[in-house]
């Protein structure tokens, strides 16, 4: 599990995309980004993860929010796992997992009595550099209404 707080300042990182171009946080420090870390291209979980952020990405766009998704599976695996499933927004590999460890989401898990390092799906959503939710508890089939009702929620409590 992440040490990261809300609050905190979100790490940077500096990872390539499907087209291989570098990317950091620092680009897109002008939206609100949902920075969402998931295991694997095409598994069940990660695709309908995907799925649902496709399938809620013109709400997420319409408040402003910029959705990337980040693993350790290398830039070919997001690029065909972005093609088959029409994902409208970026993928980035994490092959060196510098982005998973700093954000502290890559760590020993267990499987059916088997332990084994890997990525803890967690979302974190940030607003002008800084962490403003951390979702650790996915709801991979309804993950876009998720953190839509985690904004929402938020911005209940401001008035």
């Amino acid at each position: 599990m992440t040490q990261l707080k809300v609050g905190d300042r979100a790490p940077e990182f500096l990872i390539r995309n499907t087209e291989g171009k570098l990317r950091k946080l620092g680009d897109y420090n002008s939206k609100t980004i949902v920075l969402y870390f998931y295991p694997k291209d095409n598994t069940p979980g990660c695709t309908k993860e995907a799925c649902s952020l496709r399938d809620g990405y013109k709400k997420l766009k319409a408040k402003g929010i910029e959705v990337v998704g980040i693993s350790p599976d290398p830039e070919a695996s997001h690029k065909r796992f972005s093609e088959s499933y029409k994902l409208p927004f970026e993928l980035l590999a994490d092959v060196d997992k510098e982005a998973l460890k700093r954000y502290g989401v890559w760590g020993e898990k267990q499987f059916m009595g088997r332990k084994y390092m890997g990525v803890m799906r967690t979302t974190f959503i940030i607003e002008k550099g800084r962490i403003k939710h951390i979702i650790d508890k996915v709801d991979t089939e309804n993950h876009a209404q998720q953190i839509l009702d985690t904004i929402e929620n938020e911005n209940n409590k401001e008035d």
